[in-house]
């Protein structure tokens, strides 16, 4: 992740040159070292952080990177969440609740003012 452009900046990667910025991604696992923790914070510190990261595995790297860069994370799920949601999928993220619920078409409200204290949702 290009922390100063917020795009996938691996050139082989398949999202390669897409924007990450106030998106939800979804992963398998986390990957990077001991930087990943102050990348998060910087990535929020310039606005381009992510929304929430949801991941079938993590480590206490990004653990710790998350909170410090207060993005919201999901982890360990009992399937596997990369074949349950598809790029470009609308979904909305409950940290608090442990959940993230794939909207229907005709449930988005996509704003980046949220009302009830919840984090706006995001799509594609």
């Amino acid at each position: 992740l290009n922390r100063l452009s917020g795009v996938f900046s691996r050139p082989t990667h398949k999202l390669s040159g897409q924007s990450y910025v106030n998106k939800v991604l979804v992963l398998d696992t986390a990957k990077g070292g001991v930087a990943t923790a102050w990348m998060l914070y910087e990535m929020r510190a310039r606005n381009m952080a992510p929304a929430a990261i949801v991941l079938n595995s993590i480590n206490s790297i990004l653990v710790q990177g998350a909170a410090l860069g207060d993005v919201a994370i999901l982890a360990s799920f009992e399937v596997d969440i990369t074949s349950k949601i598809s790029h470009g999928s609308f979904v909305e993220v409950d940290p608090q609740a442990r959940t993230i619920r794939l909207l229907a078409p005709h449930e988005l409200v996509i704003s980046n003012e949220p009302t009830d204290g919840s984090r706006p949702i995001y799509g594609p």
